[in-house]
């Protein structure tokens, strides 16, 4: 018997089925990284940003596969984690931007989804690479668009897409060297194969309302939040010291009331007046600033910093009954942040079951101009120590991170929004970082300023920090942060988990691994000689200036003999070491001409 349409239930199904699918895989996925090193993760990033999406859909979804789709978009968007998180989140985003106006889709209509989904996808990839999740999602929805023309069964059709899916996947390392080299395929494009097995898989079990509920995607969430995943207690921890805010005067906070709420317009008068929001918003301005207002037909969400609370509210009765109103006095805030040194806890979420109807994430707003400092610094970090020296460099929030704990885009946008700052400039500090990074910039554009520096390295965050100086301009301290990442070589030392054959060189599993930016040069059974062929690799005039950060794997041992190796042989160049704390990498190493 075909099906000639999927509703907002079923497709729901779908994603529980695929989001479990993924999580029983994950670490398969991890297994496909292709260097040997013990922090393979895109199979840990993709469950935590289905997990996000499924979480979100927990309570929210309904019969209009448009509405859950909206729904799903928005957890995978906030959630996305990585690059192969933030490429699924925008596949789905696409997906969703086609499907809005739909209550149902038919075969044709869920090809053109898909297509619309690769689509954004690509445009948020600066510099696509074939042989990757990319294409594995290009292929089959092209197909699913051709073959949607010959058939109106969507199980047929998933069955089409999963197949080509699979093809595709077969064909990375043809399209890819470095995959053929390794003996694997593409690890994102396995993860989306195993979602579209889902899929099919809860199209071919069939679906009821009653098999989808709020208790059975809570029992879903948890399982994939936690079942062969362990997710990190301290993932993305913001540290958020108040040197931004100290440079401010509690008395030029002018519209001192932070004000939430929402308009019900269900309730209250009986025949509300017409809503005009560009009115509404002219009527808010006049005596306050920092606005924010979405609204439908049933409940607008109002944010505004007002000195007169009153007369707010009072507009706001004309459209409705006001509900779960928050006002706060923003110099006792500030006041008490002076006073203690501590930041101040974020407002409770109010707005968490309104469907995001724009690109701009709920967040709290933006203080006016003369109340903010001219610039604030976002970090990435994965060790204590490394932490301890980008807040010595004046650093705002220092998100804890790296292979394993890559920080979501909602934790950037969280972050973003926890600085008082004209201009807020990013060090992602990982090339899997650098994407939701970006993201939440575009998610924020138009309320706060952003540049992201693509640092894919601690050392490079670290030479960018440097570089900065808070009486030059945006652009000189970009141009200037982005030439020092450039001229600096970073390297890490790590551990092989597994027997591989990369570049001609032969790792056995369980030797130490060094790796000069992103290419394994050198392979050891013993840490020293590992770090002593690494740094080898990486000076050449001998009179350069090296950084040691020395993580939890280091040794005092290990440490002091690199330093007399570096003495004997390279007498000319300048050693520092710090303490970084990293895991998984016992050393990393900066060099810099």
């Amino acid at each position: 018997m075909s099906k000639r349409s999927l509703n907002g239930t079923e497709f729901t199904a779908m994603v529980l089925a695929g989001a479990e699918q993924l999580q029983l895989h994950a670490e398969h996925v991890n297994s496909l990284n292709v260097f040997p090193v013990p922090d393979g993760d895109t199979g840990t990033n993709m469950n935590l940003t289905m997990t996000a999406g499924v979480a979100e859909l927990k309570s929210k979804y309904t019969e209009s596969l448009g509405h859950s789709a909206g729904v799903l978009s928005k957890g995978l968007l906030m959630g996305a984690r990585g690059n192969s998180g933030v490429i699924l989140s925008q596949l789905f985003r696409g997906f969703s931007r086609y499907a809005a106006p739909y209550t149902e889709l038919n075969p044709s209509q869920f090809a053109t989804a898909l297509q619309t989904g690769v689509e954004a996808a690509y445009k948020a990839v600066v510099k696509p690479v074939e042989g990757t999740i990319l294409t594995v999602a290009k292929e089959a929805a092209k197909h699913a668009v051709y073959f949607s023309r010959r058939s109106n069964d969507v199980v047929e059709l998933m069955e089409q897409v999963l197949a080509k899916a699979k093809e595709t996947l077969s064909q990375t390392p043809d399209m890819l060297p470095v995959l053929k080299q390794v003996g694997v395929v593409d690890s994102g494009g396995q993860g989306l194969v195993y979602i579209y097995e889902g899929f099919l898989k809860a199209l071919k079990n069939g679906v009821s309302s009653s098999e989808v509920s709020p208790a059975s995607v809570e029992q879903t969430v948890s399982r994939v939040a936690v079942a062969g995943i362990v997710t990190h207690p301290d993932l993305a921890t913001v540290q958020v010291p108040a040197s931004a805010q100290s440079r401010l005067s509690t008395e030029d906070i002018e519209y001192l009331y932070d004000m939430e709420f929402f308009i019900n317009r269900q309730l209250g008068n009986a025949q509300p007046a017409e809503f005009d929001e560009d009115k509404f918003r002219k009527a808010l301005s006049v005596n306050g600033d920092s606005i924010i207002v979405i609204g439908d037909d049933e409940t607008i969400k109002v944010h505004v910093h007002s000195k007169a609370p009153g007369e707010v509210l009072n507009l706001a009765l004309l459209y409705g009954e006001i509900t779960q109103i928050h006002i706060l006095n923003m110099r006792e805030q500030h006041r008490d942040l002076l006073s203690t040194g501590m930041d101040i806890a974020p407002m409770p979420e109010l707005f968490a079951d309104i469907p995001a109807e724009t690109k701009t994430p709920e967040a709290p707003a933006v203080p006016p101009a003369d109340e903010l400092a001219p610039y604030g610094f976002i970090a990435v970090s994965s060790g204590e120590g490394i932490s301890s020296i980008f807040k010595s460099l004046g650093v705002d929030v220092v998100l804890a991170g790296g292979q394993t704990m890559n920080p979501s885009t909602e934790d950037f946008v969280n972050a973003i929004t926890s600085i008082s700052a004209q201009q807020i400039f990013i060090l992602p500090n990982n090339s899997n970082i650098v994407l939701a990074a970006q993201q939440a910039r575009e998610l924020l554009e138009g309320e706060r300023s952003v540049t992201v520096i693509p640092s894919k390295t601690i050392p490079q965050g670290i030479a960018a920090a440097f570089e900065f100086q808070e009486d030059e301009s945006v652009e000189s301290n970009t141009d200037n942060m982005l030439e020092a990442v450039s001229r600096v070589q970073s390297g890490q030392v790590t551990y092989a988990v597994r027997d591989t054959n990369i570049d001609e060189l032969q790792i056995k599993a369980g030797e130490y691994i060094g790796i000069q930016n992103s290419k394994i040069v050198a392979a050891a059974p013993d840490l020293l000689n590992a770090c002593q062929e690494l740094l080898g690799k990486m000076l050449s005039s001998g009179d350069e200036i090296i950084t040691l950060l020395t993580g939890e794997d280091a040794t005092e041992e290990i440490t002091e003999g690199l330093i007399s190796w570096l003495e004997d042989n390279y007498p000319n160049a300048e050693v520092e070491v710090h303490y970084g704390g990293q895991p998984i990498y016992a050393y990393l190493f900066s060099v810099e001409v």
